[in-house]
């Protein structure tokens, strides 16, 4: 942060600054200076909290934005992983905390990013202590402690559906008191309801152009599908953990995930695990495959309201049961495929978006009949009888060696404009997850995301662990390289 923005505002010779938060609907807080001269009228007092309040309006709201520690690392000895995941883990819970605080009021800029950027300068510290255990400890991760407040265009009356509930409610249960004291506690009641996204993450799906752009299938390309049947996850196997990026960690997530496929898939799953257990999937595919849950806006009822991954971290309403899943593995414009290997992990998309910046952001949002037409950062407002599509596009080119990285990212990559892959890259099957939603007309939805990323729709992203049986694999890959439908 900017030694600007940490200054304070100068006030006039007994003038007061009286901060407050607004709690908005949506998760995010905009700060307020409401000045009153310490000889001044309520009168004065009160123009100005109206002067303030419209500034809150226009100015949105604020999030804490940290720096990814985990997205810079490149290489992690094994030996080294347990206590760099649990501590990368911590980091997450760090800045979720924090925004809860924000969220609730209770936040000081200047102490509060104080004391955030001393407890994750402690935690980096673990992280390079671990690794320089056993091998020459990164560069430049102490650099990485300190957070900053990021603008959003969230406004107060964003409420994410709750709005006009909450404030009934509030009203019915002050009864005869007067007007101020129901808006207070209406106001109380958004704190713990309504997290939805801004208004201005939806738009009308109808009046976005065609943008889809396929690579031109060449010779020598392969052309056929491999299709698992798994199911829409009916048995509701349902936790806000992430095997991947945060094993051996309960709610290290922060959000609730949706699974088909491997029915025992958790923070504390192994290979072995994952090997030996059931599959929701028809052909015996025991890969797990993962996403955030989607959930309608509908003022925080849920089961999960007071739970971590749930309400404790700002994911309230329902969540909706997907209409249809589909787990597809297409070929190669420009080759055949080669096998992946079993247990490969790979991540499509950034739960971190909206701190991190796109980069990385992958996951599409669209509407039946209407494909040709996919959003990265918006979620769609579907005509009456077409359904919402997320598509979940994964990397389909392996570096040939590992089935995971320190970052999650660079042992795979995205094949090029062409569909080729770069040097050193192999092409494998590519996986597309597609799954709909019934979203009843008029409804808000939002994806489950870490509280502080305020379930922007760029910030959803799939996750895939490959646990196929060599033999199926081999299946799937034949049917793919020989164009076959399977």
């Amino acid at each position: 942060m900017s030694q600007k923005d940490h200054k304070r505002s100068r006030l006039p010779n007994k003038a007061i600054a009286v901060v407050t938060a607004l709690v908005l609907g949506a998760g995010g807080v905009a700060f307020v200076a409401a000045n009153a001269s310490a000889g001044g009228s309520r009168r004065d007092a009160a123009q100005s909290g109206q002067q303030s309040g419209q500034q809150a309006q226009q100015a949105g709201a604020k999030t804490i934005a940290c720096p990814d520690v985990g997205d810079r690392l490149r290489d992690v000895p094994e030996e080294a992983k347990p206590e760099v995941d649990k501590n990368l883990a911590q980091l997450d819970a760090q800045v979720a905390d924090s925004y809860k605080k924000l969220a609730a009021g209770q936040w000081d800029v200047d102490a509060s990013l104080g004391e955030l950027q001393q407890k994750r300068k402690g935690t980096i510290a673990k992280i390079d202590d671990a690794i320089g255990q056993v091998a020459e400890p990164p560069a430049g991760l102490d650099e990485l402690s300190a957070c900053e407040m990021k603008a959003t265009d969230v406004k107060p009356d964003d409420t994410g559906g709750g709005g006009q509930e909450d404030a009934a409610a509030a009203q019915d249960a002050q009864g005869g008191q007067d007007q101020a004291v129901q808006d207070q506690a209406a106001q109380a009641q958004k704190k713990k309801q309504g997290k939805g996204p801004s208004r201005a993450d939806f738009v009308d799906i109808t009046k976005v152009r065609p943008n889809v752009v396929k690579p031109r299938q060449r010779a020598g390309g392969s052309t056929g599908s491999f299709t698992s049947k798994c199911g829409r996850n009916e048995d509701k196997h349902l936790n806000p953990d992430n095997v991947i990026v945060a094993p051996g960690v309960s709610n290290g997530a922060h959000h609730m995930h949706d699974y088909v496929g491997n029915k025992t898939t958790d923070a504390f799953s192994t290979n072995d695990s994952l090997a030996a257990a059931g599959t929701t999937c028809s052909n015996g595919d025991q890969s797990a495959y993962y996403w955030p849950v989607l959930r309608v806006q509908n003022g925080g009822q849920g089961p999960d309201v007071n739970a971590p991954g749930g309400g404790q971290d700002a994911n309230v309403g329902t969540i909706l049961q997907p209409k249809s899943v589909t787990i597809r593995m297409d070929g190669s414009a420009v080759s055949k495929v080669t096998a992946m290997p079993r247990f490969l992990r790979i991540i499509t998309g950034d739960a971190k978006a909206f701190t991190n910046g796109t980069a990385n952001a992958n996951a599409s949002w669209s509407c039946t009949g209407f494909e040709n037409r996919q959003l990265k950062d918006k979620y769609p407002i579907c005509p009456q009888g077409s359904d919402v599509v997320r598509t979940f596009n994964f990397q389909s080119c392996w570096d040939g060696k590992n089935i995971d990285s320190a970052n999650h990212r660079t042992h795979v990559a995205f094949a090029d404009r062409n569909g080729a892959c770069a040097k050193g890259f192999k092409a494998i099957p590519a996986l597309v997850e597609r799954v709909t939603y019934s979203v009843p007309q008029g409804a808000r939805i939002a994806v489950d995301s870490f509280p502080e990323q305020l379930h922007k729709p760029g910030t959803d992203h799939g996750d895939f662990v490959e646990a196929m049986s060599d033999r199926l694999m081999r299946q799937a890959v034949n049917c793919v390289n020989s164009g076959r439908r399977c």
